[in-house]
């Protein structure tokens, strides 16, 4: 049995509050909340499925009710859900707060459960025949340091491709001692930053930063400006499409890096892979969840006449 892609990484709750009008700083605001399955790698899987790939999921959760609604979104999702569930522990969280145009104002994490998540759960038998059925392996830096490193030396000695998804800035130097073993990360400037030490970077200065601290290959968001890809053949850019409105940027990321796998399985070099993450991002920008809910193949296909080619950059 072969599987398109195996996941590891957070599979969570997100909770997001919308302010309704100008943020006061400091005092009491009026707004919305919404509550919705989330993490960066369970939403890349749950795209990926819908997009009719083959999509296991491994992560930690709580024995709770909160976790028993991310089961249910993997169910609904037709991701293969095989967790480690810790009955004494609450499943993980992340709370948002975000201004009346859908930009962050503050985030805070609550992912203590994700340490649980050690090398030595790499050697239980179902995570260990997932790792050898899988074609793609997609991490997030939700996970340990130590872990993330366990996974970068079974992908390369089996020889598949593995995906990283930053997270934060925070959590994406815990790829520092792997990054040579990243065939793609997938990460925003701010993330890029904090990899590099140098921020506000050209394209092309970014890429030769990046190449300089052992990636290959990544792909570099970067707001409503182009964003950047550079892998072994070059690097260029792709301007993303004008938007009507934002309706809220979490997610974006994680479905620019599933559009983008998605394409690389189908057998898509590059330039033309980011045109599908691109617009696949798109689509979740205008979407009120973290992912498009309703997500299909030829969706995909519409959006993607909206997006740009891709323009090389110089060596």
């Amino acid at each position: 049995m072969t599987i398109d892609v195996l996941v590891l990484g957070g599979a969570h709750i997100d909770r997001r509050g919308r302010i309704s009008a100008r943020l006061v700083a400091g005092a009491s605001n009026p707004g919305s909340w919404i509550e919705e399955p989330g993490g960066g790698g369970f939403n890349a899987a749950r795209s990926l499925s819908r997009l009719g790939l083959s999509v296991t999921m491994v992560s930690p959760r709580g024995g709770d009710a909160t976790g028993e609604k991310v089961t249910e979104a993997a169910l609904a999702a037709g991701v293969d859900d095989r967790p480690f569930v810790f009955l004494d522990r609450a499943t993980p969280t992340y709370t948002a707060i975000l201004e009346n145009d859908g930009n962050l104002v503050v985030g805070l994490a609550d992912m203590e459960l994700y340490r649980l998540f050690t090398p030595r759960r790499l050697q239980v038998k179902s995570v260990r025949e997932a790792m050898a059925q899988a074609r793609i392996v997609v991490v997030d830096a939700n996970l340990p340091t130590e872990t993330l490193e366990a996974i970068a030396a079974i992908t390369s000695r089996q020889g598949q491709m593995l995906a990283g998804i930053a997270i934060s800035p925070a959590k994406v130097i815990r790829y520092r001692n792997c990054l040579d073993k990243l065939g793609w990360l997938f990460l925003n400037e701010a993330e890029a930053a904090a990899l590099t030490g140098r921020a506000g970077s050209a394209p092309l200065e970014l890429a030769n930063l990046l190449r300089a601290e052992g990636l290959k290959a990544a792909v570099v968001t970067r707001g409503p400006s182009p964003a950047l890809c550079f892998h072994a053949s070059g690097a260029f850019t792709i301007d993303p499409p004008p938007l009507s409105a934002i309706r809220d940027v979490t997610g974006a990321g994680d479905s620019l890096a599933a559009g983008m796998i998605y394409a690389l399985a189908r057998g898509f070099q590059p330039p033309q892979a980011l045109r599908h993450g691109v617009a696949l991002a798109g689509l979740t920008l205008l979407s009120p969840q973290a992912i498009v809910a309703d997500l299909h193949p030829d969706q995909l296909g519409k959006a993607l006449t909206r997006v740009a080619e891709a323009v090389p950059l110089g060596s």
